[in-house]
């Protein structure tokens, strides 16, 4: 079994998961009182719908025509919020989180014309940041309403939280997002602000929640597999598909991820999106045939042999050119399982994809997400994942997998290694040579530097490799040596990383696929300490002198989000320094 340790803490402190989805969002929670076991629990009430029980609120925004916010939730669904919408020209956001995708996922099906614009003027960090605040809200109210009011106020000044993303998300969306929670005035943007949020994904998130409900349901079979086994998750989302793979050893118990994590944008809207295509039907009929396929037929759609019928309108509706009759749209068996073929398509791709370089027998498959709820999609699946002797399995509560993942992610942290998802390193100048064949084909590019020796320029140095596994705690180097006319010009130094996306093993050169590099991130640094003790030294290369520090730029790759420091000798003795890591928003 699986224990939870009582929480160690000597004052209460309130933990909030918050699971931001593109078509539904949900908050976990939970009150950590000294000496007690953490129990996780969920908001379970919105704004706009009158029952407790609703695990998740609807990602939609309703903004006036002067970029206010006005409706969120389940409240932009009333009847009479829609009217008043139509009538003064709000804009309505659904699909929203997608304008935060990455460049780098493939996404030839998708264009930022089909994703819904965002108000005029109102850029996406302010739109998540207006989001959060109101998700924030929700959270205050009914933990207000639950408990006595001064456990509250006990904790409010000091709320930890921790946000879930998809895998595929990075350093630049975690930087976009923190900014979102600044600007809803979650937490301030100062140091003592930044440690009291972290990030996860959605695919560790989910792992965490199926873990324990696997152990809930019965030990795994540990005799049969000694020396431990593979499991795979599938965080079946409404924008996202997102594989993780681990293993999982239970004596003692330890879970690592073995391969890159997985991100395809084939998430549940793009079927929705498939549907509204192949029908062309009035403006005012879109909206009720996308609300009513998501909420009912899509889920309930198993097999191709009957027609799905999704309600339009009133009775009185009849469309009879584009298939709706009676208030009923009728698609074909065999026309709605067609609109799953992608996304199924995408899992199976990208599991083989991970399991090619792992060495340990994946046993078991777990569907989570909203997505995950499809009949279809799941019996696919299971087909699919049963012919590789692997069983597939849907936890209860699919709606608060990740939330309540991402606290158990906080109180158990089972997850101690990640695989790098690209290469990782550093745009460098090589010494040239003369018998180095790459050297001479470039011997038009070189340049004497202060040491009056030719350097060769666009060079690449690997910190770290795609698929590399790696702890959390463990650091990576880079040997760097800054030239500066004074000391004082130590005091904000830059140090660039950069990333690596093509298939080359060692990629040696950034002049090479210059497609395939990109600036990923740049740390910065105070080096005054370590210019302290450096010494003047003569140019070779021309007049004047020149100041000379060397120092060692630390990464930790290994954590849910990346963290840096500089280090430098002093008399033999290394000293170091905190080092801001800034993500290329372009």
């Amino acid at each position: 079994m699986l224990e939870r340790k009582p929480y160690s803490g000597l004052t209460r402190q309130l933990v909030l998961a918050f699971d931001i989805g593109t078509t539904y969002s949900a908050i976990s929670y939970c009150i950590l009182q000294p000496g007690e076991v953490p129990q996780p629990q969920g908001v379970q009430k919105y704004p706009g719908r009158g029952q407790i029980g609703d695990f998740k609120m609807p990602s939609i925004m309703y903004y006036d025509s002067k970029g206010n916010l006005q409706k969120v939730g389940y409240e932009a669904l009333q009847d009479e919020v829609t009217e008043k919408a139509m009538a003064e020209g709000w804009v309505k956001l659904e699909w929203w989180k997608l304008h935060l995708r990455p460049q780098c996922l493939p996404s030839v099906h998708i264009k930022d014309d089909d994703i819904p614009p965002l108000p005029k003027g109102k850029p996406i960090t302010h739109v998540l940041g207006d989001f959060i605040k109101y998700l924030f809200q929700c959270a205050e109210a009914y933990i207000l309403a639950s408990y006595p009011r001064y456990i509250w106020l006990s904790v409010k000044d000091d709320i930890q939280f921790i946000f879930t993303h998809p895998n595929g998300w990075e350093g630049v969306q975690q930087q976009r997002i923190r900014r979102g929670i600044e600007l809803a005035g979650l937490v301030p943007g100062t140091l003592k602000g930044h440690e009291r949020v972290r990030f996860l994904t959605e695919g560790e998130a989910s792992l965490h929640f199926c873990i324990w409900d696997l152990f809930a349901s019965g030990m795994p079979d540990r005799e049969k597999y000694p020396k431990g086994q593979g499991a795979v998750v599938i965080d079946a989302g409404g924008g996202t598909l997102d594989l993780s793979m681990y293993s999982m050893k239970f004596n003692p118990k330890s879970f690592e991820e073995i391969a890159p994590a997985e991100c395809h944008l084939q998430g549940s809207v793009f079927v929705t999106q498939k549907v509204l295509s192949c029908r062309s039907c009035s403006p005012e009929l879109i909206d009720d045939i996308a609300f009513t396929f998501d909420q009912t037929t899509k889920l309930h759609i198993s097999n191709g042999e009957q027609p799905a019928y999704i309600k339009v309108g009133s009775r009185r509706e009849n469309d009879p050119d584009h298939g709706i009759r009676g208030g009923n749209l009728r698609l074909s068996g065999q026309e709605v399982i067609k609109l799953f073929d992608e996304s199924i398509t995408a899992v199976i791709r990208a599991f083989k994809q991970q399991r090619r370089n792992v060495n340990v027998p994946i046993t078991m498959a777990f569907l989570v997400g909203g997505y995950g709820a499809n009949d279809w999609l799941s019996l696919q699946l299971e087909k699919y994942f049963k012919s590789e002797g692997i069983e597939l399995s849907r936890p209860n509560r699919l709606n608060k997998a990740v939330s309540d993942g991402a606290l158990s992610f906080l109180f158990d942290h089972l997850v101690n290694a990640r695989v790098a998802r690209a290469t990782y390193g550093i745009s460098v100048w090589y010494t040239a040579n003369n018998q180095n064949v790459e050297h001479v084909a470039r011997s038009e590019t070189w340049c004497v530097g202060d040491e009056g020796c030719f350097n060769v320029p666009n060079g690449f140095q690997v910190i770290l490799p795609k698929g590399v596994q790696v702890n959390e705690q463990k650091e990576f180097r880079s040997s760097f040596v800054f030239n500066r006319s004074s000391q004082s010009m130590f005091g904000d130094l830059c140090t660039t990383i950069m990333c690596y996306r093509g298939t080359v093993p060692d990629p040696r050169w950034t002049d090479s696929e210059k497609e395939c590099f990109s600036t990923l991130c740049t740390i910065r640094s105070d080096l005054l300490g370590a210019a302290k003790a450096s010494i003047p030294k003569k140019k070779v290369a021309g007049p004047g002198t020149y100041y000379q520090v060397y120092i060692e730029v630390i990464i930790l790759f290994g954590g849910t989000e990346f963290s840096a420091q500089v280090a430098w000798k002093e008399n033999g003795v290394e000293k170091r320094s905190p080092a801001k890591i800034i993500y290329d928003e372009n």
